[in-house]
């Protein structure tokens, strides 16, 4: 059995003015874990919490995957194009144009990528609307801060090689396997 009693006291003082109330309408019912409903909803709230920041940290882990790999993924790509950057340059194009095109390329690949993860994420947030509290599935800081970064780390991860390659010289830049 569970009593909920509003009071204007502090709740320490209303703990006794309760156990007499009680004992004037039964005299045999116990009155024991006294609290306040911030308390008891903490309770509940626990488990919430937990697996709140359990996902938080585990989102927070898989951003930073996603990032590095995505760095890595598309530097190697860029770095595979040593030669070609080698040939441009050699027939006269400037580095501005090189990384520009090689921005483009990325661009191309990131928005295909971000189409796709972005359809995901609205995907796997309705199944888990249920779960979610004081947010939605459908966020939009969360969804745009994560494209945001990105597409950062994707244009560094195009522009770093790229420029590097650029400053090769012609001929090591052929020669580069």
């Amino acid at each position: 059995m569970t009593l909920i009693a509003r009071t204007r006291s502090a709740a320490a003082g209303a703990g006794q003015e309760l156990r007499e109330a009680m004992r004037a309408v039964d005299p045999d019912q116990a009155l024991f874990n006294l609290r306040t409903l911030d308390e008891a909803m903490g309770q509940q709230r626990f488990m919430y919490r937990v697996f709140g920041t359990m996902f938080t940290v585990f989102a927070g882990i898989a951003l930073i995957l996603a990032a590095v790999g995505l760095y890595a993924v598309t530097a190697y790509a860029v770095t595979q194009h040593t030669r070609e950057i080698g040939v441009r340059v050699v027939l006269g194009a400037a580095p501005g144009q090189v990384i520009a095109l090689f921005l483009r390329r990325g661009a191309v690949q990131l928005g295909i990528g971000l189409v796709i993860g972005v359809a995901g994420a609205f995907g796997v947030g309705r199944l888990l609307q249920a779960l979610l509290v004081q947010t939605s599935p459908r966020d939009p800081l969360t969804l745009i801060s994560i494209v945001a970064l990105l597409t950062i780390v994707a244009a560094v991860a195009c522009i770093v090689p790229a420029r590097r390659a650029t400053r090769l010289d012609p001929l090591q830049a052929l020669r580069h396997e």
